[in-house]
């Protein structure tokens, strides 16, 4: 890959020649929608099913299970943060263990990412049911962690053939954890609108999805079981999904699954951190696209919008607070900074390590 800044960054409105390669998928999406589980199973024609989570969302694979009666050959319930190749090996027996033909992954990022990377060795198809807002669900992107380094890659293989979209899974997400994920969708909704691969649909997806998020957030977090705002915040993070399925991501991404697979930092917390410092980073370099951001959020400037929507959730606004150690920042802004990758703003030591320092004192991005 050529030098960040040899890319040509079209203004925001890409009224120019473009290519929208989107890739063939199913959405259900609705409250009560989890009933159709069993006919989408059908549907693939499957008849070996394994229902995959992580221990926390073990009650959800149970009622899966439930749900799909003989057609469900067994679970894999071990499912961790970054996808360890350890696990992962244990995932990929379990399914050859119980002959699966479909990997039903129900729960957030992390379960849809072991799906993937199940079906990433035996081409078989996916269905998730995300109960959080982490859009993987809507990507051909995979995660696999080894020794210590984090490395992500996309195949078209992994994309879940159908999507379940029920609001009713999301009420019983406590606001601690709500807020970051609803911030980790928002991140791709931002990056997709300066991504030099970026179009026109996605530049309205990722508006309306920013939008979305910013309107159901509070209230997510301040009324957990309201409906009509988990609804809102699971179509925000279904539009960011698409985003960060059709477009290439840039230095907030990258520094993610740095300072997460390299200090095993908690996914979505990580995102909510690093993201108004980022946005802050590329703000000279995309102003058209800080601009539409800065709308949508209905901020006079897009990072300190996005700051004060976490502080507002009562999310993580610091590095610090979510375990990072102090001598650790030089190593990430070093991974970080070893490859040249599609940003508006080219990927520099000096800035990157300062962006790391802002993030881990929870400075309010200056003007």
């Amino acid at each position: 890959m050529g030098k960040a800044n040899d890319i040509p960054y079209p203004p925001i409105n890409r009224m120019h020649a473009f290519t929208f390669d989107q890739p063939a998928y199913r959405v259900i999406f609705g409250a009560g929608s989890i009933e159709k589980l069993p006919d989408e199973v059908t549907r693939l024609g499957a008849r070996r099913a394994l229902v995959v989570s992580t221990p926390a969302e073990l009650s959800f694979a149970e009622d899966a299970g439930r749900r799909l009666g003989g057609v469900a050959a067994g679970m894999f319930t071990e499912a961790v943060m970054h996808h360890p190749i350890e696990v992962v090996r244990s995932a990929r027996e379990r399914a050859r263990q119980v002959d699966a033909d479909c990997y039903v992954t129900i729960g957030g990022g992390t379960t849809t990412g072991t799906g993937k990377a199940i079906a990433l060795e035996t081409g078989m198809p996916v269905i998730a049911v995300p109960t959080t807002y982490a859009g993987s669900e809507m990507t051909p992107i995979y995660g696999i962690t080894e020794a210590g380094v984090k490395t992500t890659a996309r195949d078209r293989k992994v994309l879940p053939r159908s999507v379940i979209y029920d609001p009713l899974l999301t009420l019983s997400l406590p606001p601690h954890v709500s807020g970051p994920s609803g911030m980790n969708a928002m991140a791709h909704c931002i990056e997709g609108l300066y991504a030099f691969d970026g179009n026109p649909i996605v530049t309205l997806m990722a508006a309306e999805g920013v939008r979305a998020l910013a309107r159901s957030l509070p209230t997510v977090v301040g009324e957990p079981h309201n409906l009509e705002a988990r609804s809102d915040a699971l179509y925000g993070a279904w539009l960011a999904g698409i985003v960060l399925g059709t477009t290439s991501m840039g230095i907030h991404h990258k520094l993610c699954h740095t300072l997460g697979g390299s200090f095993n930092l908690p996914h979505a917390e990580v995102h909510t951190v690093i993201l108004p410092h980022a946005t802050a980073y590329n703000r000279d370099a995309a102003p058209d696209a800080m601009r539409v951001a800065a709308d949508a959020l209905g901020a006079i400037d897009a990072a300190q919008g996005l700051y004060d929507l976490i502080v507002r959730i009562g999310a993580p606004t610091s590095l610090e607070q979510i375990g990072m150690p102090a001598d650790g920042l030089d190593r990430a802004a070093t991974l970080a900074t070893q490859n040249q990758y599609p940003n508006p703003r080219p990927i520099e030591y000096g800035p990157v390590r300062q962006l790391l320092e802002d993030a881990f004192r929870g400075r309010r991005p200056a003007k």
